[in-house]
């Protein structure tokens, strides 16, 4: 794959993580020019944003098998850029919550689409490097989307937020198509049949139902709803002509375990980001400025080392590499525990150990997950490991409501503290099982006739 196109892929899968943390600095500014409460933009900003490409990460995968992946590249980038340029000329609550739904639509076709093409057209010696140069551009867009949104509010106003993504589009797509034919689906002697439609709507109302009552204490009922749904769902799709999940999928060992992977590490970093601050805050009076400097060094080593992991997968092999990632997270993690705790910097050495064994981690649990299915069913693949990333987040939060109070006593915030920390130790003991079943080196390719 030319660096070309490796550029254009990132450039466009960066964009789902970028505006999620500069929507979160415009929030306030918002908030005053609309009239609206916070708590209403975020429900209609960030949880549609977040809820909408959980739902269509699997369909979105799909599509780019059926289309081919530029083609759905392509698709996604148009609904990303249509939405961003909705909220710029539509700056009212009801147009800015359609299009950050249009943008999240767009971002849900964008990310499988994207993983695919890097299974697909690269060869299994450099692939690994490619996937920890994605992880690394999408960390580093993640990291810089307060500061560059901060700085777009500051000097052009909050709707510069949504326009700024259309020239990183244009480029994107022009990066991608410009010179390239568009890769077709493979030719069949029969036509193919229709799109699961049935599959995606069963699949969707029952991850709905289910992020929704894990994010919202008074709608439990709404989780063990979407837990049934499942079961209808997973009848269908086994009489489905073109299912949107394929669950052989699920008797791939390497496919198995780096997607757990992929969850558990989610779920350990998504609640350490919400657990630091509400803990340090309870218990040295530390704010946003002093929690963000030290939460920015289990950042800034992930970026750091997820580059280094695909290298180090190259050469010594993806379980090898996974296991140490796994098992620093794990040393770092179980520092938390110990540590002195008179202020929260004290946590900078622990976090920069569990920021590197996930950095380190991440490259071969994407590569080999994707790298062990048919090559036909990349999209599906990556559909699939995407929205485990996003669940392993919402199951962190999840986790964090049940632990966490409110209340000012040290000692409880101290027990509240080591019982999140043990529960985060626990679920990355499984992630050494997990590592330890991925291959030596990278699958090569999977011929169609083994599905």
């Amino acid at each position: 794959m030319p660096t070309r196109l490796l550029v254009a892929i990132a450039l466009s899968a960066s964009l789902a993580p970028l505006n999620s943390t500069m929507v979160a600095v415009a929030l306030p500014e918002m908030s005053r020019d609309l009239g609206a409460e916070s708590s209403v933009l975020r429900q209609g900003l960030v949880t549609s944003y977040l809820l909408t490409n959980i739902v269509l990460q699997s369909p979105g995968g799909k599509l780019g098998d059926r289309l081919g992946y530029r083609r759905a590249l392509a698709m996604g980038q148009i609904l990303f850029a249509l939405g961003a340029t909705l909220a710029y000329v539509w700056p009212l609550l009801p147009g800015l919550t359609a299009a950050r739904i249009l943008m999240a639509a767009g971002g849900a076709i964008l990310a499988p689409s994207a993983f695919a093409m890097l299974r697909t057209e690269l060869p299994p010696e450099v692939r690994a490097r490619a996937f920890g140069a994605m992880g690394a551009m999408m960390g580093l867009s993640a990291g810089l989307g307060p500061k560059v949104g901060a700085l777009l509010v500051t000097h052009f106003g909050w709707t510069s937020i949504f326009l700024a993504n259309v020239p990183v589009l244009l480029l994107s797509a022009a990066l991608v198509h410009l010179g390239a034919p568009a890769a077709s689906p493979p030719k069949e002697a029969a036509p193919r049949p229709r799109f699961d439609v049935l599959g995606s709507v069963l699949l969707g109302a029952s991850l709905l139902g289910l992020v929704i009552g894990l994010e919202n204490k008074d709608l439990r009922w709404a989780a063990a709803l979407g837990v049934v749904g499942l079961v209808p769902f997973a009848w269908w799709e086994q009489r489905a002509a073109d299912p949107i999940i394929d669950f052989s999928l699920f008797k791939r060992r390497s496919f198995v375990a780096g997607s757990l992977l992929i969850a558990i590490q989610n779920f350990a970093m998504y609640s350490m980001l919400f657990e630091l601050p509400q803990v340090a805050g309870r218990l040295f009076g530390a704010g946003p400025r002093d929690v963000g400097n030290t939460l920015v060094t289990m950042m800034a080593m992930m970026i750091v080392a997820s580059p280094l992991a695909g290298r180090a997968s190259e050469r010594f092999g993806a379980r090898a590499v996974a296991l140490a990632g796994s098992a620093l997270a794990l040393v770092g993690m179980t520092l938390l525990v110990f540590l002195p705790w008179n202020a929260v910097t004290d946590a900078v050495p622990a976090l920069g150990l569990l920021g590197l064994g996930l950095g380190l981690t991440s490259a071969p649990s994407q590569a080999s997950s994707i790298s062990d299915v048919p090559r036909e069913k990349s999209g599906m693949a990556a559909g699939l490991t995407s929205t485990m990333r996003y669940l392993g987040g919402i199951a962190g939060l999840t986790v964090l409501g049940f632990v966490l109070t409110e209340s000012p006593v040290p000692e409880i915030a101290r027990r509240e503290h080591a019982t999140s920390i043990v529960i985060f130790c626990a679920s990355l003991v499984v992630t050494l099982g997990c590592a330890a079943l991925l291959p030596g080196r990278l699958p090569p390719p999977v011929p169609a006739a083994s599905r």
